[in-house]
């Protein structure tokens, strides 16, 4: 028989994953990962997690598995927190949920559960694996979205590898949510009606400035309006003697100086806002809602635009570095100078775009057909061929 570890999260679509193995003849054991207890950082006055494990456990119960909690705190503040600090203070915006599956659900916990003797981790994630048998008698993994376009989940695990995929179960991916939470009130499981969990990985619903507070100080700054008529929304198209330098062309972000706009406010720290955000600044009086178009960490500059058309939000491509670049399958992976017709995204929950990869020596641009609105320093690039998964990387 073939041992499981599920990760019980103590919300629905876990204990239903672990339901469903057992029904399917796995011996299952119930793992919760305690990722967040640091008091030096304030979240709220909640403990979500303590809720959540006592769930974890009455399902673990009702469905006659072992359970047991493990504490991987200090391995998620190492690789998971600390980062995002770090990537905040650059003025980049990174993407903690694709980075917890990346290092510590599919990693730290992966290999505690392979030391438990597990064959397999499962998680209630809505994305599906399907496995293709080679000539030479290896096997190669494709990711695959869930089959509910609603709540396809497979963009947070972008960054998974063939090693990790080959030890990993997505019992619930053929499902949709409704199916999911039916199970789970046919078997009376305790999480059939619990609210899906929001905000960062494991810590829960937290105000960002407010946990970012705890790292990075409060800075006093200018909100500048940018207006659409600025030289560098009018620049013309030149022409280009390649490829590569007309996607360097197209990926490169516009530069602006506090002389490009007018005075609107006042924030408290350029690296707590991210492009593309409205809410937080507090700016009134205009006759759309200004949208930020760029921060600048090092002069404390936020620029603003008014709507969601203006040109600052916009561009055509987006760069990947060689050292952020990830294939999910290395076995598609471009050459310098390939090309590939791709569907990416570069947020979760954003349609699927057509676009063209390009790879040059130092990394890969990814050209879309329609300009893309807040294309975000640090956030991930996922590309997908039909319904797979086949790469990803942080955008530079």
């Amino acid at each position: 028989m073939k041992k499981v570890v599920v990760g019980l999260s103590g919300g629905v679509d876990s204990s239903v994953a672990a339901y469903l193995l057992k029904e399917q003849g796995y011996e299952v054991i119930g793992l919760f990962m305690k990722n967040w207890h640091d008091d030096s950082v304030t979240i709220s006055e909640e403990c979500p997690w303590l809720e959540d494990s006592n769930d974890a456990l009455i399902v673990a119960e009702k469905l006659g598995i072992p359970f047991q909690t493990v504490d991987l705190s200090v391995a998620y503040k190492e690789r998971i927190v600390d980062y995002m600090f770090r990537e905040y203070e650059k003025g980049r915006t990174p993407n903690p949920d694709i980075l917890c599956n990346r290092e510590i659900k599919f990693d730290v916990f992966l290999k505690i559960a392979l030391q438990l003797g597990a064959d397999y981790v499962a998680t209630g994630h809505y994305c599906q694996k399907e496995v293709l048998p080679n000539d030479n008698g290896s096997l190669t993994y494709r990711l695959l979205a869930g089959r509910d376009g609603n709540k396809d989940q497979s963009y947070f695990l972008c960054q998974l590898s063939q090693d990790q995929l080959s030890k990993t179960l997505f019992p619930i991916g053929e499902l949709t949510k409704p199916e999911v939470r039916r199970i789970a009130a046919d078997n009376h499981l305790i999480t059939a009606d619990k609210k899906d969990s929001q905000g960062l990985c494991f810590i829960g619903k937290v105000r960002l400035p407010d946990f970012l507070q705890q790292q990075l100080k409060p800075k006093k700054g200018v909100i500048i309006e940018v207006p659409f008529d600025v030289p560098q929304f009018r620049r013309s198209k030149p022409s280009f003697a390649t490829k590569a330098a007309e996607l360097a062309y197209e990926a490169t972000k516009p530069v602006y100086d506090i002389h490009d706009g007018k005075v609107v406010g006042e924030h408290q720290g350029a690296h707590y806002f991210t492009k593309g955000q409205r809410k937080g600044l507090d700016v009134g009086g205009t006759k759309e809602p200004l949208f930020v178009i760029e921060t600048d960490v090092h002069e404390n500059v936020i620029y603003t635009g008014q709507g969601k058309s203006h040109p600052g939000l916009y561009r055509k491509a987006l760069f990947v570095s060689n050292d952020e670049l990830h294939w999910v399958r290395p076995d598609l992976a471009l050459k310098t100078d390939g090309t590939m017709q791709v569907q990416a995204r570069i947020r979760y929950r954003q349609p699927l775009q057509q676009a063209t990869l390009f790879k040059i020596d130092n990394g890969l641009y990814v050209d879309f057909e329609e300009k893309q609105s807040a294309i975000t320093e640090g956030q991930f690039v996922a590309w997908y061929v039909d319904d797979e998964l086949i790469g990803s990387g942080v955008i530079s």
